[in-house]
């Protein structure tokens, strides 16, 4: 499922927790969830509120510990047993803003303000809410920022906050300025920030529900809500092809073996199919472009492949749908060599790397081993 956030009021923790509950994300399962982290004194209920005149799913957390500063591996420690990774990378990334920014680490950095007990909840609620639902992709429009200035322990700081900044910027988040006053919150920034969100318009989808999550505020000038989109892929619902995604970026300062093995790496990690084009860049300097196929819950992994290998500053990305024709696999046996035949509506061709060690292996043209395996796994078929 595909989850499409409109933050034109900003985001909380609360908020995208509100909004996941509107669609549908069952509270009691939410609660288990919260409950493996061992925290005790807590509660999470949902109320209907009105902002702005709109009707909305406020998430009410409380905890007894009221306490907002402790050290971030106290947060950890609670989330990581949940074992919801989502959770623990929100969490983590807080960590790690917050220690850059006051030149400390991240094993041992306090936070302040956010470090309360409901930042479990909120994390680990938002986590397995999106499980719930099945969201295997987050997309989110721009945020709207505000201006002005929030009292810390630190002293007077500048909105947005400096930790809020820091994850926004991390995630090449598009923003846009609204009002003033604090309306994207850190832990709202780095929810957002772990579930890897990709920041544009709203994605091709078969749209199935609408969710709107509430702000603690009712301000006078616009609704206080987190509205949230959650559908199909393209052509998931009716079964006639996937929405896939195309992710490619040209480079001129890589080598061919490089190329070759990256191409290996895509495939073993899930890409449904990865690709050299030949080019011509500027300059006229020779180069290539790299194609990669994947699905949508294997991209990002492909995204960090392909930018670590090649070094590349950048790709493309592209939401497409691909036919897939049924198809069927087959071993058959070729003078004692087990070789796989892909079988399809027009055609049948034996796997290469099967093929090419049957033919090292009898000493027989590779092209005699692919034909026997062809016409044993075509009778194999009927």
């Amino acid at each position: 499922m595909i989850l499409w956030l409109n933050p034109v009021s900003g985001i909380s923790g609360d908020m995208l927790l509100g909004a996941l509950l509107d669609l549908g994300a069952p509270l009691d399962g939410v609660r288990e969830a919260v409950a493996r982290t061992g925290l005790a004194g807590w509660s999470l209920d949902a109320a209907r509120v009105t902002r702005g005149g709109m009707s909305a799913t406020r998430a009410l957390v409380t905890v007894e510990d009221t306490a907002t500063e402790r050290r971030a591996a106290a947060l950890l420690a609670h989330v990581e047993r949940a074992e919801l990774p989502l959770a623990a990378r929100a969490v983590r990334a807080i960590a790690e803003v917050e220690a850059r920014i006051h030149g400390t680490d991240p094993g041992v950095v306090h936070l302040h303000e956010i470090g309360g007990l409901d930042t479990v909840v909120d994390t680990v609620g938002v986590a397995a809410a999106l499980d719930l639902l099945d969201v295997t992709e987050v997309h989110c429009g721009p945020l709207a920022l505000g201006t002005g200035t929030v009292s810390t322990r630190h002293g007077i700081l500048p909105l947005p906050a400096p930790a809020t900044a820091a994850l926004l910027a991390s995630a090449g988040a598009q923003v846009t300025g609204t009002g003033s006053g604090e309306t994207v919150t850190p832990t709202g920034a780095a929810l957002l920030v772990a579930a890897e969100a990709r920041f544009g318009p709203v994605p091709t989808m078969a749209l199935q529900s609408v969710g709107y999550g509430a702000g603690s505020r009712d301000p006078a000038d616009r609704p206080n809500v987190l509205q949230a989109l959650l559908g199909e892929a393209a052509g998931a619902a009716s079964g006639a092809g996937a929405a896939m995604v195309l992710l490619e970026t040209n480079v001129d300062d890589v080598t061919g073996e490089v190329l070759g093995h990256l191409v290996g790496l895509l495939l073993d990690a899930g890409a449904a199919d990865a690709w050299l084009s030949p080019i011509i860049m500027k300059k006229g300097r020779p180069a290539h472009t790299v194609h990669v196929l994947a699905a949508p819950e294997r991209a990002g992994d492909c995204e960090r492949i392909v930018l670590a290998e090649t070094g590349s500053l950048g790709l493309r990305r592209t939401t497409v749908d691909r036919l897939a024709l049924p198809r069927s696999t087959v071993t058959v046996d070729v003078d004692g060599h087990a070789v796989r035949v892909k079988h399809g509506p027009w055609g049948s061709k034996p796997e290469h790397d099967d093929v090419a060690a049957a033919a090292t292996a009898l000493g027989l043209p590779l092209r005699e081993v692919a034909r026997r395996a062809r016409s044993a796994g075509s009778e194999e078929a009927r």
